[in-house]
């Protein structure tokens, strides 16, 4: 196993996996905070220090940050997710001493002048109005937010409107002061890289993150609904999902074959039913997302008004179905592209950076690629079962945006599902 981590003084943790065979390195800190940390006043706080973390430095301007590492061919990114942050860059091998003493600048210097903060909120309401006029965006965050109603984890990751609107720096300043400590951060590469002399860059670069560490976030308590909103568009979205399990739940590896034998692909069941078979819809898709206390399943599928009252009970039949099992092929074909998407991932240095940062702050460990297959192999058709029972056993979360037509009623959708 290639993987080595180091506990540094403070509680940040570093983390590498060396690959002999490249001549780049990915490299990021990812830091567990995000959207469920989020008071209600503060929604969409994480996002917004996100964006202004890249815009300069004590010795650095916003402008110098980028050139800095395009000087190099190497580049420079970020994203705000519901339970995390990554800051993260790729470089040459050469450049590692770099890339580290940029994102531990950022991270640790930031200026938030005014007028760049102002710019920056400008520029994040146009993003927030662009998410709304998306629908295979926005109906994403309503499917969240009916599954966690009144729950950080139901908010939006960009935040509201009236909330980055009157959002004051002295308070995106001490969150993240507060929130971005040792404990809660973990400093990752993968590619050609030595540890030691890894950690070496790493223990002197972040020398001033605080070690307080607030603890978890409020558990989360999944409920489900329905939620639905007309508007003139040519297609009406629809997403249907159920309470899913967690990354540590025994029944996560399950419930990821289960979601490709749904619609992870052409031959998935919805697919060839809703598009092959019956023509109503372009895209269908199943997906399971995974929290560190609980987690979402969902089928989405984008479809005209007339085909709305056909598409429905199709997806729930469909779902009724898996409950009766599959046939030994099918999951063997599930597995093997399970195991395949696995393996691929290893041969990429981001996919490798950001894998090992995030095992580190689920399971505390990095996962050998062997255990990991050897857990997907052992889903079998008693599995599948019994997640898709599981599954159905919730109350369903129904979203859906457009032109209606006679899409069915809550209560009759909840009523096929039972």
């Amino acid at each position: 196993m290639t993987v080595r981590v180091t506990d540094l003084p403070g509680g940040l943790r570093v983390v590498t996996d060396n690959m002999d065979t490249v001549a780049t390195v990915s490299l990021g800190a990812w830091v567990a905070v995000g959207t469920r940390h989020e008071d209600l006043s503060l929604n969409g706080i994480s996002h917004f220090l996100e964006h202004m973390a890249f815009k300069g430095t004590e010795r650095r301007s916003a402008r110098a940050i980028v050139e800095e590492i395009e000087d190099v061919g190497g580049h420079l990114n970020a994203y705000t997710a519901r339970e995390s942050t990554a800051y993260f860059a790729k470089v040459l091998q050469d450049d590692l001493p770099l890339a580290v003493d940029i994102i531990a600048d950022i991270l640790q210097h930031p200026t938030m002048e005014v007028e760049e903060l102002e710019k920056e909120r400008a520029v994040i309401l146009q993003e927030i109005h662009q998410a709304h006029d998306t629908p295979d965006d926005i109906i994403f965050d309503w499917f969240q937010a009916t599954a966690f109603p009144d729950q950080p984890m139901g908010r939006p990751v960009l935040g509201e409107v009236p909330t980055v609107s009157s959002m004051p720096r002295d308070t995106i300043v001490d969150y993240m002061r507060s929130e971005y400590s040792a404990p809660r951060m973990v400093i990752s590469a993968a590619g050609k890289v030595d540890h030691d002399r890894f950690v070496d860059l790493v223990s002197k670069a972040f020398i001033k993150l605080p070690n307080s560490n607030d603890g978890p976030a409020t558990p989360i308590q999944y409920v489900g609904g329905d939620y639905r909103e007309k508007r003139d568009l040519e297609q009406v979205h629809v997403l249907i999902g159920f309470d899913g399990v967690s990354y540590t739940d025994p029944g996560y590896y399950p419930l990821a074959v289960l979601s490709i034998l749904a619609g992870g692909g052409m031959s998935s069941r919805l697919f060839q039913e809703a598009r092959e078979k019956r023509g109503l819809v372009y895209s269908i898709y199943s997906f399971a997302a995974n929290y560190v206390d609980g987690g979402l399943f969902g089928i989405y599928a984008g479809t005209g008004a007339d085909e709305v009252a056909e598409l429905v009970p199709v997806i729930c039949d469909e779902m009724k179905k898996l409950e009766l099992g599959a046939p030994d092929e099918e999951i063997a074909r599930a597995r093997a592209q399970l195991k395949a998407s696995t393996l691929m991932s290893l041969e990429s240095t981001s996919s490798r950076c950001e894998q090992a940062a995030r095992q580190l702050q689920v399971y505390g460990r990095p996962l050998p690629t062997e255990e990991v297959i050897a857990a997907i192999d052992a889903v079998d058709n008693d599995a599948i079962v019994a997640a898709a029972k599981r599954l159905l056993a919730s109350a369903p979360t129904v979203t859906a945006l457009g032109p209606m037509g006679k899409m069915e009623s809550y209560e009759k959708i909840r009523e096929r599902l039972n």
